[in-house]
């Protein structure tokens, strides 16, 4: 493909503007961190790198139309005990860039398997929310060798459908990427955020402002493309062989957690279970001492039990 200077955004003008956004929120990271830009064949992949150095490997992949600085509220309590690596996807908004076309979840989990391989990780601890729990979750059943552990918060489908109200509000946004739609889609997801008043509207009105942006800096080809997220079927939950935590909010929107939990219950029992109280898809941002919590306690080898 033809790259540009400028290359992910639409122009240079677009870049700065988004660049600037993004160094801005950036200065929120609460500790102590080295930004890297890796390449693999698939193009260039940016990261946060925190903790010491002789930790074990904890890679963290965002949800959609999220980058590494999702991890703010967590990062400070995943980094003590872990060389952390949030990265920005290659095919979304933040500072990676695909130099190749990134069309299905092999594309996906080929470019995670080049970027560990250059990275030389090892026994990876590899974790992800929504899209990208279900990235995670994709890649440990092609590489099972290479992931020690695996979280999921709340992955996207993988364990159900989408609700059909999810589905519509990610496709008004697609056919209006206006603030409107954004910020009503968000406090659809997100009610547990709106309820807690002007802090968490203030989330909400900040989310919503760069994603309007990172339409108006990216273009609508570049955002519509994401690999949509796909149901595993029961031999596939079944199968996944690293010892495994699915976390959910008790309020999720975007499916049954209930029904969800009883999925994984029924049909891959090995696969441990948490339930967050008090929240949904929110949950990184309202309890994030709590996800903190059940997540370390799983990869430090003290539960939950299944």
């Amino acid at each position: 493909m033809q790259i540009e200077e400028h290359y992910p955004f639409l122009s240079a003008t677009a870049k700065a503007r988004y660049l600037a956004l993004n160094d801005q929120r950036a200065r929120r990271w609460p500790v102590l961190c080295e930004c890297r830009t890796v390449e693999t064949s698939y193009g260039q992949t940016f990261m946060r790198v925190s903790g010491p150095c002789d930790e074990p490997p904890l890679v963290l992949l965002p949800g959609g139309g999220q980058h590494s600085l999702m991890w703010i509220p967590n990062i400070e309590g995943l980094s003590a005990s872990y060389r952390t690596y949030a990265l920005d996807s290659i095919f979304d908004v933040g500072r990676s860039a695909n130099t190749r076309p990134i069309k299905t979840v092999e594309h996906l989990t080929d470019w995670l398997d080049e970027l560990f391989a250059a990275l030389q990780l090892d026994g990876i601890r590899l974790m992800g929310l929504s899209h990208g729990a279900w990235l995670a979750a994709n890649f440990a059943q092609r590489h099972p060798t290479q992931v020690a552990k695996l979280v999921l918060l709340a992955p996207a489908a993988w364990v159900l459908p989408l609700r059909p109200a999810m589905l519509f509000s990610m496709m008004q946004i697609l056919l209006f990427p206006r603030r409107y739609f954004i910020r009503r889609a968000y406090r659809w997801s997100l009610p547990d955020l709106v309820a807690t008043g002007e802090a968490g509207r203030q989330i909400i009105d900040e989310m919503t402002e760069e994603l309007a942006l990172a339409f108006n800096c990216f273009g609508l080809r570049r955002m519509v493309k994401m690999v949509p997220p796909t149901v595993a079927d029961d031999e596939s939950l079944r199968n996944l062989q690293p010892p495994t935590l699915f976390i959910v909010g008790e309020n999720e929107r975007i499916y049954s957690p209930q029904e969800a939990i009883d999925r994984l219950r029924r049909v891959a029992p090995a696969i441990a279970r948490a339930v967050i109280p008090g929240v949904g898809h929110d949950m990184t941002w309202l309890k994030p001492e709590l996800v903190n919590r059940v997540v370390l306690d799983f990869l430090d080898g003290n539960g939950p039990k299944q």
